[in-house]
């Protein structure tokens, strides 16, 4: 019967930059040599070394959950001690853990976590300070602010009608009362020339 087992890779912090691939590839390749099934495999976090190992100082830890036969640990740990690429091993039962300590994030995915938060606020505090600074600049235009017209309606009716022709009417009928005074004050500044 297969149980869950967690163990922890030390690898070398420069193969582990420069190839990535390749470790994992090498982990996954021991792994199914002892017919393991791999549950999740995630950079656990890089660290300095408290003293050198193979004359490295500093590591690079691999977290992997992965389900196997416990008779199998030890081939694991066998082929482990024969490969280059890691340097150290612990494996652990992890029977009593939970999915969610499982899928826990790991040191390094809460510092990228953590840097990938930190870039989307200062992007938005960024957005933010160039609308400010747009709309302070359309404040200070000479015009300022473009005020929309609001639409007009091609809808009438009846009262509008009334109102929109009743002062017209009242504006005809003062020029018909202003006009004859008009006509009379030039006719008689006319004659008073025609005398002079």
């Amino acid at each position: 019967m297969k149980k869950l087992y967690e163990a922890m890779f030390l690898v070398d912090s420069a193969q582990a930059a420069s190839d990535w691939d390749g470790i994992t590839g090498a982990i996954e390749t021991i792994l199914k040599r002892a017919e393991a099934e791999i549950v999740s495999m995630k950079k656990w976090d890089e660290r300095r070394l408290a003293y050198d190992i193979q004359k490295k100082s500093r590591g690079t830890y691999i977290l992997c959950y992965f389900r196997a036969d416990g008779q199998k640990i030890s081939a694991i740990e066998r082929d482990v001690k024969l490969t280059e690429r890691i340097m150290r091993v612990l494996i652990l039962s992890a029977e009593t853990r939970s999915q969610e300590d499982v899928d826990k994030a790991t040191p390094a995915e809460q510092v990228e976590n953590r840097r990938r938060q930190a870039l989307k606020e200062a992007a938005e505090r960024d957005r933010a300070a160039e609308q400010a600074a747009k709309q302070k600049t359309e404040e200070q235009s000479p015009g300022g602010p473009r005020e929309q017209k609001a639409p007009e309606t091609s809808e009438k009716n009846e009262d509008n009608e009334k109102e929109t022709t009743e002062p017209v009417i009242e504006v005809s009928k003062q020029a018909e009362q202003i006009s004859p005074l008009e006509k009379n004050e030039e006719n008689g500044a006319a004659e008073k020339q025609d005398k002079l």
